[in-house]
C-alpha cells in the first residue's frame, strides 16, 4: 500500500473509476499551515453523485488532503470528520489541530476531509434571505422561527433555480462519500475520528458501512438521534459549570448562583427587551430588538467551552447590574440584516431530525430550562420545512457494534453532555469514554496526554474507561 500511494504522489493526475466515485484525481501539494510553513501531502478529488436515490443527479466533488504515514506499516487511513455541521477537515488540519494531524502520522495515513457542501468540497451558493426580524419587535421564539422559516422557503426556490439537490445534503449521503473515499484510496478498513457533528457522521457510516470501519474515535460525540440536545441536560451542565466555579474563591464570590442570575436576566430581557445598533461590515447598521429566545441562543451556542462561558458568566453580570451591552457585542458577531443559510448545515439538521419519543422529552424539559429549547436551532423549530429530508426512525435507532470505539466527553461541556456519551457508549461493548475533568467541547488539546490515547488506540492498544483531569478554567476577567 504505501509503494503504490508513493508512485502517486509522483503523477500530477491520475483518473480512476471506482464503484461509487465517477472519476479520480490525486495531485502533490504544498499545504499551508496557519503558522506559516508548508507541508508535503497529496490532494485528492473524487466525483460522486449528488443525491445518489436520484439517477439523473448532478455530480459534485468531494476534495480532502491526504499526509502520508511516517510508520513502516501504517495502519489503516485515519479520516478526520469535522464538526458543524458545516465545518471543514482542510481547515481543522491548516490550524492547532495540525499538532494532532502530524503526531497521528506515526500511526497511519491522515485524510483531511472537506465533506460535501463544506471546504474544499462546496458546491451549495450561500443563500442570503430577503427576509430579517422586525427591527422594533423582540426576538421572540415564535418571531425568529417565522422569519427562518421563510427565509428558507426562498432559500429553496434559490438553490433550486442553481441546479443544488439539496435532498442530497444529508449524513446518509456523507456515508456514502466516505465509503467512496475509502474506495479511492483502495482499502478494505478506515479509522475514523470525529468531533461534535463529525461523530454524528462516523456513526452514520459505521451504520450504513459496518463492515469498513476499523476503529473509532468519538470525541464530544453525537449520537444518530441526538442532533437535538436535551435542555435538561444543559441544566445539569451548569450545575457542574458553578461546581467548578465554587472552587475558585473569588469566582464562587461573583457568582454564586449561575442558574439564578441567568433565569433573572433572561426574565428581564422579556419584560423590557433592550434595542441595539448593529454596524455591519459594510459600514452600514440596522437596528435589532432581543429577546428571550434569541438571548438563549446565544447563551447555547456560547456556553460550549469554559472560555466562552466565562465570556457569558461576564456579561450576565453585568446585565443583572443593568448593563445589557454585553449582549450588544454578541449581536454584532451573530446577527445579519437579513437570515443568510448555507445549504449544507440546515439540511444536515432536518435530516438527521429527532424521533417523536425525544421530541416529546425535549419540549417537556424546555418548558423549565435556562436555555429552554434554543441550544438546538434551527432543530427542531424548522422541522418538515424541507420536504421529504428526513431520515428516519432507522437511521436514528442507536448504533450497536463490536467495533474498537474510543468516546471523550468533557464535564464543562456545554454541547455534547456526559449522559449522551454513556448513551452512545452502552452500543460498543468494545468501547470505553475517557472523561476529561475542566474539558470543554473543543477538548482536543485540553490535555497534553489526548493525542497520545488517540494515537495508541488507532496503533491497537483497547480502548479503557479513564479519567483526565485538565486544568481548572479561570473564571475571572478583567
Amino acid at each position: 500500500m504505501k509503494a503504490w500511494t508513493m508512485l502517486l504522489a509522483v503523477v500530477l493526475s491520475v483518473w480512476v473509476l471506482s464503484s461509487d466515485a465517477r472519476a479520480q484525481t490525486v495531485e502533490p501539494i504544498e499545504f499551508d499551515l496557519e503558522r506559516d510553513s508548508t507541508v508535503q501531502a497529496e490532494e485528492w478529488t473524487i466525483t460522486v453523485p449528488e443525491n445518489r436515490s436520484n439517477p439523473d443527479s448532478r455530480d459534485i466533488p468531494i476534495r480532502f488532503v491526504r499526509f502520508e504515514s511516517r510508520a513502516e506499516s501504517p495502519g489503516p487511513p485515519i479520516i478526520y470528520l469535522a464538526g458543524g455541521p458545516g465545518g471543514a477537515g482542510t481547515g481543522a488540519a491548516a490550524g492547532r489541530r495540525w499538532d494532532l494531524f502530524d503526531r497521528l502520522r506515526d500511526v497511519s495515513d491522515v485524510i483531511a476531509l472537506d465533506q460535501r457542501g463544506t471546504g474544499r468540497s462546496d458546491e451549495v451558493p450561500g443563500c442570503e434571505s430577503d427576509h430579517g426580524m422586525p427591527p422594533d419587535s423582540a426576538s421572540t421564539r415564535a418571531r425568529v422561527v417565522r422569519v427562518h422559516r421563510q427565509a428558507l422557503d426562498q432559500c429553496l426556490a434559490f438553490w433550486e433555480s442553481q441546479g443544488v439537490d439539496l435532498q442530497g445534503y444529508t449524513t446518509w449521503e456523507s456515508a456514502a462519500d466516505i465509503n467512496a473515499v475509502r474506495e479511492a484510496l483502495g482499502v478494505d478498513r478506515v479509522h475514523l475520528l470525529g468531533i461534535s457533528f463529525g461523530t454524528h457522521l462516523a456513526l452514520a457510516t459505521l451504520k450504513r458501512y459496518p463492515e469498513t470501519v476499523d476503529r473509532l474515535v468519538l470525541a464530544s460525540a453525537e449520537g444518530l438521534d441526538q442532533t437535538v440536545k436535551r435542555p435538561a441536560r444543559h441544566d445539569r451542565f451548569l450545575s457542574r459549570l458553578q461546581a467548578a466555579i465554587d472552587a475558585d474563591s473569588a469566582a464562587a464570590a461573583r457568582y454564586p448562583d449561575v442558574d439564578g442570575r441567568m433565569r433573572e436576566v433572561l426574565d428581564a430581557i422579556e419584560a423590557d427587551p433592550p434595542i441595539f445598533t448593529v454596524n455591519t461590515r459594510d459600514g452600514a447598521s440596522f437596528e435589532r430588538t432581543l429577546g428571550r429566545f434569541e438571548a438563549q441562543l446565544m447563551t447555547g451556542f456560547m456556553m460550549g467551552d469554559p472560555k466562552n462561558a466565562t465570556l457569558m458568566l461576564q456579561i450576565y453580570h453585568r446585565a443583572s447590574e443593568g448593563d445589557f451591552s454585553g449582549f450588544g457585542r454578541l449581536i454584532q458577531w451573530f446577527a445579519t440584516p437579513t437570515v443568510q443559510m448555507s445549504g449544507m448545515a440546515e439540511a444536515m439538521d432536518l435530516a438527521s431530525g429527532i424521533s417523536a419519543e425525544r421530541l416529546a422529552l425535549v419540549r417537556d424539559e424546555a418548558e423549565t430550562a435556562v436555555v429552554g429549547d434554543a441550544l438546538n436551532f434551527p432543530m427542531p423549530h424548522l422541522q418538515g420545512a424541507i420536504p421529504g429530508i428526513d431520515l428516519g426512525e432507522a437511521f436514528r435507532a442507536p448504533v450497536m457494534s463490536n467495533r474498537p470505539a474510543l468516546l471523550i466527553s468533557g464535564t464543562l461541556d456545554g454541547r455534547t453532555f456526559p449522559e449522551a456519551h454513556a448513551e452512545i457508549a452502552e452500543g460498543f461493548p468494545n468501547g470505553a469514554i475517557l472523561t476529561v475533568e475542566n474539558a470543554g467541547h473543543n477538548l482536543f488539546f485540553s490535555h497534553r496526554a489526548i493525542g497520545t490515547r488517540i494515537a495508541d488506540f488507532f496503533a491497537g492498544t483497547p480502548a479503557r474507561a479513564d479519567t483526565l483531569v485538565a486544568p481548572a478554567p479561570s473564571f475571572m476577567m478583567e
